[in-house]
């Protein structure tokens, strides 16, 4: 089973979220959150730190993940690990392969038209809204 992260990633001022705009299927043209593939034997925040860091500049330096919630999608043969985390201070962004983009958190992230995840990336959103962070290590 394939696994994938999802990063939910706000500024320091917890005002902003970070988001790609797709440039390819899936989801072309639709804002997603930065993640990507979890290698095979891959430590889930390994995979987390590793993916943000290529995809945006940042890194493990300067932001604390936290593990927030899982979905297995056993008709897809995958799964995907969300993580969370507050930048600590601003940073300027490197981009990969998608355009990076803030977006205020008042933004409609249930939107279909315009954010990737057929509403998950707005459940997401709320879960760190009403509940927290999420844990910061397999341990606590």
């Amino acid at each position: 089973m394939q696994g994938y992260n999802c990063i939910i990633i706000y500024d320091k001022t917890k005002t902003n979220l970070l988001f790609c705009k797709r440039t390819k299927d899936p989801y072309k043209g639709l804002y997603n959150l930065v993640g990507g593939k979890i290698e095979s034997g891959e430590d889930g925040f390994v995979a987390a730190y590793r993916e943000l860091e290529e995809e945006t500049g940042i890194t493990k330096q300067d932001i604390k993940l936290h593990h927030m919630m899982d979905f297995t999608y056993y008709n897809q043969d995958c799964y995907v690990e969300v993580y969370a985390g507050i930048l600590d201070d601003d940073i300027t962004l490197k981009e990969e392969a998608h355009p990076l983009v803030w977006l205020d958190i008042t933004e409609n992230f249930f939107a279909l038209d315009r954010f990737a995840g057929e509403g998950n990336i707005g459940h997401m959103i709320e879960q760190v809204n009403c509940y927290g962070l999420g844990i910061t290590s397999r341990t606590t």
